[in-house]
């Protein structure tokens, strides 16, 4: 009697540990939990990321069809919570995270320790990069972060990483256009219209403009792996030390001859604007000399018209001013 009754104890206190008190849960604030019966998760009916506003970064249908996850009941901060031991609860931290760029989630030890990211340019010029990738899980796609891909941290850094390699093979380099006045084009060479610079000196001086890129080109990560780029910040495009000196010399000869080019063309605009001043002024002074012979003209005119009276008096008029400064007067008779 006494032995059944220390079984049936047992088997109670065993029931109220395992189901009672390991079934109590709470989520912390920077965590979000989802249960799962039996291994699947607990979803809401009818609704997919096709349906929230992350689904709208993917591009095509193919993409729409392959990304289409359910949404899950998410399980928000507090508690406690209860689940059935048949339950399993997947707690996910939401908080943002900072990852070097160069890290490698599965090989810690590729790309020199996780410092240095290696990228080419278009120009074919090796470059190490150096920043940080800031992201964090998506709630509103936890599906896939949780259950759509295996490791995906390292899944969505390689994403993250083959994007940034693809903008700097990409990266246009910057001309400097000469613009030439018109109707000279044809003094101006065709070739010394435009000077190519170096890849790697646009890439340095338009960083923002390159994580830009990296934000803009990475919104659909979220519903691809449940990962947000929360922003990419890339510090430094270093080229390799056996070729600083020599890229030091490209720039120095490319900023010499933008340089000459700019003086050049300074002058010339100069000189043009010079020349049209010139013109202006000499036909300022041609007027002036012409305006007066118009007016006496136009006052000829007026006067034939009124009739032969007023053109003989007006002669008359100007015959004794030239007599009032003429000191002598010889006229036929």
């Amino acid at each position: 009697m006494l032995e059944g009754l220390g079984i049936f104890v047992g088997v109670v206190g065993w029931v109220v540990v395992t189901v009672v008190l390991r079934g109590f849960f709470t989520v912390e604030q920077n965590e979000r939990a989802v249960i799962t019966t039996f291994g699947k998760a607990e979803r809401i009916p009818g609704q997919t990321t096709l349906g929230t506003p992350i689904g709208d970064h993917l591009r095509g249908e193919d993409h729409r069809e392959r990304y289409c996850y359910p949404q899950l009941k998410v399980i928000g901060p507090g508690g406690p919570y209860f689940k059935w031991p048949w339950q399993k609860v997947h707690k996910v931290d939401v908080a943002i995270g900072t990852v070097n760029a160069a890290w490698d989630f599965e090989d810690p030890t590729a790309n020199q320790g996780g410092t240095v990211l290696d990228a080419v340019t278009k120009d074919q010029l090796n470059i190490g990069i150096t920043g940080q990738i800031r992201y964090k899980v998506s709630e509103h796609n936890l599906y896939a972060f949780l259950f759509g891909v295996k490791n995906p941290y390292a899944h969505v850094m390689g994403y993250f990483v083959s994007i940034l390699r693809e903008r700097i093979a990409n990266f246009e380099a910057s001309t400097i256009e000469l613009d030439s006045p018109d109707g000279v084009d044809d003094m101006v060479p065709e070739m010394m219209k435009k000077i190519e610079g170096v890849s790697i000196n646009d890439l340095r001086k338009n960083l923002n403009d390159l994580n830009t890129q990296m934000d803009e080109e990475c919104l659909s990560s979220s519903a691809r792996y449940g990962i947000v780029l929360d922003a990419s910040l890339i510090t430094g495009l270093d080229p390799p030390q056996e070729i600083e000196s020599a890229l030091a010399a490209i720039n120095t000869a490319h900023n010499e001859v933008g340089a000459d080019v700019s003086i050049a063309q300074a002058m010339a605009d100069q000189k043009i604007e010079q020349s049209k001043r010139a013109v202006e002024i000499e036909t300022m002074r041609a007027q002036a000399e012409v305006e007066p012979l118009v007016k006496v003209a136009e006052q000829i005119r007026d006067l034939k018209d009124a009739g032969a009276d007023s053109l003989a008096a007006y002669v008359r008029n100007v015959k004794l001013g030239l007599y009032g400064k003429a000191s002598r007067v010889i006229r036929e008779d």
